[in-house]
C-alpha cells in the first residue's frame, strides 16, 4: 500500500522479518491469539487447511489477493482445547475458521514460506483481563513443546485518533506515550505476580482508555504474559506509526 510517509511501516516490517532469526530454535508450530476473533468461550481453530479471511474493507485490490497457505494443526488444537478445559476455563472448537488478518498479515512477513503449522485461538468476548492471563497460564506447557505463542494486536488502538492522523498527514505529535511508558514498566517488571496484577488493572493506567477505548487489541498481550511464567519481559520494538506509539514485548 502507498503511505505518507512511504517508510511508515518499515520498522514494523523489519521487526517481523528479523523475528525468526532471534528465536532459539525453529518452532514446530505457531499458536496465535488475535484481537480480531472473539467468542463466548476460548475457541480453537481446528481447520487443517485454513483459508484467509479478508476481514477488512475499503483497501486496494491487491490486499485481497494475498496468499499465506500455512497448514493448520488439528492435533495442536486438541492439545490447546484440553489444556484450557483442564484449567476450568470454557473451551470450544471451530472447524471452519480461517486465518484473519491479525494472523496472516504479520506472519506473511515473519514466516513467508508458510511452512510451519499454525493454529489461531480466539479471545473471550468478555475481554476479562484476569481470565486471559489465566488462559496464558494454562497454555504455558506448550512453550516446552516447541510451540511459539504469539499475541497479535496493538499496544495503541484508538482508531479514531489514528485515522485522523492518516487523513491529516504527519503532524509531529505522537500520542500514547503515557500508556506505553506504563505498559513497558508493567511488562518488564521483575516480579511476575506484580506484572499480572498491573495488567489486570490496565484500564486504570495513565492514558489506558485513550489507548484502548475497547481492549480487544490489548488482551492478547495478557495471554502471552500469563504464559510467560517467571520470565521477565523485554521490549523488542518501539515504533511511531499513524501518530501513535506501538510497541512489542517478548518473553524467553
Amino acid at each position: 500500500m502507498d503511505w505518507n510517509p512511504p517508510d511508515e511501516w518499515d520498522r514494523h516490517r523489519q521487526f517481523l522479518q528479523d523475528l525468526p532469526g532471534t528465536l532459539p530454535e525453529r518452532p514446530r508450530a505457531l499458536l496465535v491469539i488475535s484481537g480480531h476473533w472473539e467468542e463466548p468461550a476460548f475457541t480453537m481453530q481446528t481447520n487443517p487447511a485454513p483459508p484467509l479471511l479478508f476481514d477488512y474493507g475499503g483497501f486496494p485490490p491487491q490486499t485481497y489477493e494475498l496468499t499465506w497457505p500455512a497448514p493448520g494443526d488439528p492435533a495442536l488444537a486438541e492439545r490447546v482445547h484440553d489444556l484450557i478445559r483442564a484449567a476450568g476455563l470454557p473451551a470450544a472448537k471451530d472447524a471452519e475458521r480461517g486465518f484473519d488478518h491479525g494472523v496472516f498479515v504479520p506472519l506473511k512477513v515473519a514466516f513467508p514460506e508458510a511452512d510451519i503449522p499454525c493454529v489461531q485461538l480466539s479471545v473471550a468476548s468478555d475481554l476479562d483481563p484476569g481470565r486471559h492471563i489465566a488462559l496464558g497460564q494454562a497454555l504455558a506447557p506448550l512453550r516446552d513443546e516447541g510451540v511459539l505463542i504469539l499475541g497479535s494486536g496493538n499496544t495503541y488502538h484508538n482508531m479514531g485518533v489514528m485515522m485522523r492522523s492518516l487523513r491529516c498527514g504527519p503532524r509531529g505529535d505522537i500520542v500514547g506515550g503515557a500508556f506505553d511508558a506504563w505498559l513497558t514498566e508493567a511488562m518488564t517488571c521483575p516480579d511476575p505476580e506484580d506484572r499480572n496484577r498491573r495488567l489486570t488493572h490496565w484500564s486504570d493506567a495513565p492514558g489506558g482508555r485513550d489507548a484502548h477505548p475497547r481492549e480487544e487489541h490489548l488482551i492478547p498481550l495478557h495471554v502471552v504474559a500469563g504464559a510467560a511464567g517467571d520470565d521477565i519481559g523485554r521490549k523488542t520494538l518501539e515504533d511511531h506509526v499513524l501518530g501513535a506509539i506501538e510497541s512489542a514485548f517478548r518473553f524467553g
